[in-house]
């Protein structure tokens, strides 16, 4: 991974949009304070991220997600 804006803007948004817990969630609370400089494309999926961005947004939706091998 290396620091890019756009990157960051595209994956966090993602990862927020498909990681909140609901309206009242921290991540819910971030997304939208997110639309204050953020506009993102309507054609933005995780599927046309950059390879920077895709790597952000994994790691950023692993530690957003609980893990389903914790505590086995």
């Amino acid at each position: 991974m290396w620091f890019d804006r756009f990157d960051i803007c595209e994956a966090y948004y993602l990862a927020f949009c498909d990681c909140h817990g609901g309206k009242s969630s921290r991540e819910y609370a971030r997304l939208s304070r997110m639309s204050r400089y953020f506009r993102p494309s309507p054609m933005l999926t995780v599927d046309r991220l950059s390879e920077n961005g895709r790597e952000i947004y994994d790691a950023v939706c692993a530690k957003l997600l609980p893990s389903t091998t914790e505590g086995n």
